[in-house]
């Protein structure tokens, strides 16, 4: 029980830490280790070590006393903090305050057991709906259980409390946010967007001037190229652009995913919805088509059209996996990110020059999230089939 105490609230600190929440992290390993030097004391001090009784009491208390009186500091601290936060965790800190106070006189050989057992319930109480609801909260992405309000606040200057974010940032599950991105980019606005991979620019494929700002805005070089994604494969057939059965084979068994193919260029690329946008986007000859296997992305593309996409980073940097990277790192230069937490991948997609599949098959331009040997298994598989 003490093991597992212990886990539960160390597993809670980890992940709000991972969800930026540095306080409810601090907390909850504080807590964790104040949990597991309690349990395992009261263990040993009831259970047989080496033969003996493990006696807390012949002298040798200072060590125990020392350590409680030092959580006993640390937690007021974070009694202070918490209750700016939320009731959750001011009711959490309160009790392992109580508990600490437990640990002092259990040192001290003066804790009362009906004492104990009160705090201990109380505290395993609350302990179990706090983790709970930081653990159901974190993975959903959204407030399912109630924290509560903060009871103090600090009062800010009007400045600070009308401090905006860089640019437009709506939420990537509410239709509103959605169509709020949609809009920008059917204006010629440049959006940073979630992706099956890692987070992107992307800008209308019908606004040659918006994919010229994307160069802008990464500091891109003009000679690398900027591919599509397009909703749907049929997207790709109602063009009918000249591909060979092999080739469509091969996309059909890609499509959706990570896997971006890099295929001949042509007029039938202004049927797929490209527009003035057809010299901004791929090469003279050539281009790469991509189908995200991320829903939110698709309807976005199905209320634009096919979207010129690259990596939401500075060219030469990392790749953004989490919205608030891409604000922080390009914000200010962006009308718009459509936030959606963090990215599935922590790499680009794998693209792969399909331009002469029928004579010498293809081949791997770079290895992305979907390793070079998976992708030519595939292409073995239907080249076979």
């Amino acid at each position: 029980l003490i093991l597992i105490g212990g886990f539960v609230q160390l597993l809670a600190g980890f992940l709000a830490f991972r969800k930026y929440d540095h306080l409810g992290g601090a907390a909850f390993l504080t807590f964790s280790a104040l949990w597991s030097s309690y349990g395992a004391t009261r263990v040993l001090c009831a259970a047989p070590v080496s033969g003996h009784l493990l006696d807390i009491g012949a002298g040798n208390t200072e060590g125990f006393t020392a350590g409680s009186v030092a959580f006993l500091v640390l937690n007021a601290f974070l009694i202070i903090l918490a209750s700016s936060f939320n009731v959750v965790l001011l009711c959490l800190t309160l009790a392992m305050e109580l508990l600490t106070i437990c640990f002092l006189l259990f040192t001290l050989e003066n804790l009362p057991l009906p004492f104990e057992i009160v705090m201990l319930s109380i505290l395993s109480v609350i302990c179990f709906y706090g983790a709970t609801a930081s653990l159901t909260n974190c993975m959903f992405g959204k407030d399912l259980l109630v924290m509560g309000p903060p009871l103090l606040t600090v009062q800010s200057s009007e400045k600070d409390r009308e401090d905006p974010l860089p640019c437009v940032c709506p939420k990537s599950h509410l239709t509103s946010g959605l169509r709020t991105i949609a809009e920008l980019l059917n204006t010629g606005a440049v959006c940073g967007v979630p992706t099956d991979t890692v987070y992107a620019l992307a800008a209308s494929c019908k606004h040659p001037q918006a994919i010229e700002k994307v160069y802008r805005i990464k500091d891109r070089p003009q000679e690398k190229p900027i591919c599509i994604f397009i909703s749907n494969l049929e997207q790709l057939r109602a063009a009918a652009p000249p591909i060979s059965p092999l080739l469509w084979e091969f996309m059909e068994n890609v499509y959706p995913g990570g896997i971006g193919c890099i295929i001949q260029k042509g007029e039938w690329l202004k049927k797929l919805g490209v527009g003035a946008g057809y010299s901004r986007v791929g090469t003279q000859d050539s281009i790469m088509i991509r189908v995200p296997d991320l829903t939110v992305l698709v309807h976005l593309i199905d209320m634009t059209g096919p979207l010129a996409i690259t990596s939401a980073n500075p060219s030469g940097e990392v790749d953004s996996t989490h919205h608030d990277m891409v604000i922080s790192r390009l914000g200010h230069k962006l009308e718009g990110v459509l936030c959606d937490g963090e990215s599935d991948e922590v790499v680009a997609s794998t693209v792969v020059n399909c331009t002469k599949i029928d004579e010498s098959g293809i081949t791997i331009v770079r290895e992305g999230c979907i390793p070079a040997g998976k992708v030519m298994q595939i292409f073995e598989r239907v080249k076979n089939r």
